[in-house]
């Protein structure tokens, strides 16, 4: 088996993810099976960090493995802080696939992390009179 990616490997793809300065359309290969309707979203989680408190933002990879679901990807606990913040970070669990010699975040945590799971429009319940 391959050696496990240094955690930089990880980190790299989710700075460029955070960088606001890189447009949505430009971070689409970093997210598994990423479409141009996730566009919008790629481009407000930067925002979002920064309405946050997390600019600049650090992240931290560790306790990075091979997945028992996916035996190609890793996993790694992924620490989310900033310098500018009084209060701690946090940390999250992230997966990570193979893609073109490098890695992209797994379509399961870029669902949760950036909200590309979004039910589409039209699909909410209707309330009760």
């Amino acid at each position: 088996m391959a050696p496990l990616p240094p955690p930089e490997a990880l980190t790299d793809v989710l700075y460029r993810l955070a960088d606001p300065a890189v447009p949505g359309n430009q971070k689409l290969s970093l997210v598994e099976s990423a479409t141009p309707d996730n566009v919008a979203a790629l481009d407000k989680f930067p925002t979002a960090l920064i309405d946050g408190g997390y600019a600049p933002v650090t992240f931290n990879a560790t306790d990075i493995a091979w997945s028992d679901k996916h035996p190609a990807d890793v996993v790694a606990t992924v620490n989310v802080s900033s310098p500018k913040r009084d209060a701690a970070g946090f940390s999250f669990p992230m997966e990570f696939k193979p893609y073109q010699g490098g890695w992209q975040l797994s379509q399961q945590t870029a669902d949760m992390l950036l909200g590309l799971g979004n039910s589409p429009p039209g699909t909410s319940p209707t309330p009760t009179p």
